[in-house]
């Protein structure tokens, strides 16, 4: 990643998409890490983190860590999961933050200059692209070294930069704790 101690720069990050590479990679993240790691790079102006919440469920395995990025550096954006039913006449949920990252990072880019955003999702190509156009470096974090791969071909290509999840994963990872699946 050719990042300068001066640049301006923000993290996007996909909070669904990291999961599911973190996931594939058998890695836990370590946020606090994760965001020194990148301030320590450059001047550090946003932290965002995207996720979609269940409305009503306290319970929610992700809220935990929703509060902390949130205490912690992050400015956090929800929205509520949308249900609906598919043509099986099962019902489904759907929690898609593809708008709000866009919006977020073309509304940013005339502060940056560089965006790095952790995300697989192909859809991201042509804002890649419009961030490039106004002059904004961007590096993509997912992973190519799990099966299957997390990142869309066309992403990794478009980005000025491509960081493997499961080579950072050794500056903003920690050890999985041990499952008990008895």
């Amino acid at each position: 990643m050719t990042l300068h101690n001066t640049d301006r720069l923000a993290l996007f990050i996909d909070g669904a998409n990291l999961y599911s590479a973190a996931k594939a990679l058998n890695v836990d993240l370590d946020f606090r890490k994760l965001l020194d790691t990148f301030a320590a790079k450059g001047q550090l102006l946003r932290a965002y983190y995207y996720t979609a919440l269940i409305e009503g469920d306290e319970f929610s395995p992700v809220k935990p860590l929703v509060d902390w990025l949130d205490y912690n550096g992050f400015t956090v954006v929800t929205k509520p999961v949308k249900r609906y039913t598919d043509a099986q006449g099962h019902t489904r949920t759907k929690g898609n933050m593809d708008v709000e990252i866009a919006v977020d990072m073309l509304e940013l880019a005339p502060r940056l200059d560089h965006a790095v955003l952790f995300s697989g999702d192909g859809d991201f190509r042509r804002l890649v692209q419009a961030l490039q156009a106004r002059g904004v470096r961007v590096t993509v974090v997912s992973s190519v070294k799990c099966q299957p791969p997390q990142i869309a071909d066309e992403l990794r290509r478009q980005a000025d930069a491509f960081i493997d999840l499961a080579d950072l994963a050794q500056d903003v990872g920690r050890p999985r704790a041990p499952r008990d699946d008895r």
